[in-house]
């Protein structure tokens, strides 16, 4: 079975340690071929898309988890969706030359934010200032500071694949009182290459052949933009007739593009008012003087 475009989980049995890895490589192609990014542009954005899986494995929920970092530095936005059903997308906007170290360099004066929205219920959002050197270290910085759950995060990424491995610690007493030291130090050997070439069994042999592991069944990932006609037809209603009208008499189509995935949606004045009166809103009357 190929390990790519999947996510898999496993316990340390007998610790409260938990882990999980994930590796893709059509995921992030598809993510790719929506822009040209500069090759340290690329990295960290592989980096978060990875990242952003396995936060949102870590979670039992039906929705999604937004991993978006802003600064006023060269990177000045990255944003990584993924959603319990499998789905993935990503996007990264930048100006000048992107150093590839060093957080502050790359995104300025920064935060990150987390962003866990359930499909039923009140959205919930983390946020804290960047810090560390890497964006694992800023995610790890995370879970200390807002849910204070011992975290670690190796994240690897190329042109072709981009790959992440994390551990965490359950809360309560462990009956193993040395299994989070012991198990971390074991990781820390980890290298970017092994991240993105080794399966997960080939890896968790490599790491822990002394421990009791329990591998649970791989999770399939896939791209995939939740844009649609019907959810731009919402964001013209929210604007109201009269500003849609306002905006027609202007540029007489309304043309909208998703950033994630370049898809294109052009509405003219017989699909706005086809939208306004599916809607049952009051038609408000259109003068001119």
């Amino acid at each position: 079975m190929s390990e790519n475009d999947r996510l898999h989980r496993f316990l340390i049995e007998h610790t409260h340690v938990r882990g999980e890895m994930v590796h893709l490589d059509a995921t992030w192609k598809a993510v790719l071929e929506r822009c040209e990014y500069p090759e340290t542009v690329r990295k960290i954005l592989g980096e978060a898309l990875a990242a952003c899986a396995l936060l949102a494995a870590t979670i039992k929920f039906s929705g999604s988890l937004i991993l978006q970092i802003r600064g006023d530095g060269p990177l000045h936005l990255l944003v990584a969706q993924a959603t319990s059903s499998g789905t993935m997308r990503a996007i990264a906007r930048w100006h000048d030359d992107v150093p590839d170290h060093d957080l502050n360099a790359i995104f300025g004066n920064g935060q990150m934010v987390i962003t866990i929205e359930p499909d039923d219920g009140d959205p919930y959002q983390g946020i804290i200032a960047l810090q560390g050197d890497q964006l694992n270290q800023a995610i790890e910085s995370y879970f200390q500071q807002s849910e204070q759950l011992n975290t670690r995060l190796w994240l690897s990424a190329d042109n072709n694949a981009c790959a992440g491995f994390l551990l965490q610690e359950m809360p309560g007493e462990d009956p193993d009182a040395d299994a989070w030291q012991r198990t971390t130090h074991l990781a820390s050997t980890i290298t970017p290459a092994e991240l993105l070439q080794l399966d997960i069994q080939s890896l968790l042999h490599r790491l822990f052949h002394e421990e009791d592991i329990r591998l649970f069944e791989a999770e399939p990932i896939c791209f995939r933009c939740n844009c649609s006609r019907d959810r731009i037809s919402s964001i013209l209603l929210s604007l109201g007739l009269n500003e849609v009208h306002s905006i027609l008499e202007e540029q007489q189509n309304i043309e909208v593009d998703c950033e994630f995935c370049n898809t294109h949606y052009s509405f003219d004045a017989v699909d706005v008012e086809a939208i306004f009166a599916s809607s049952h809103q009051p038609e408000i009357p259109h003068t001119k003087h």
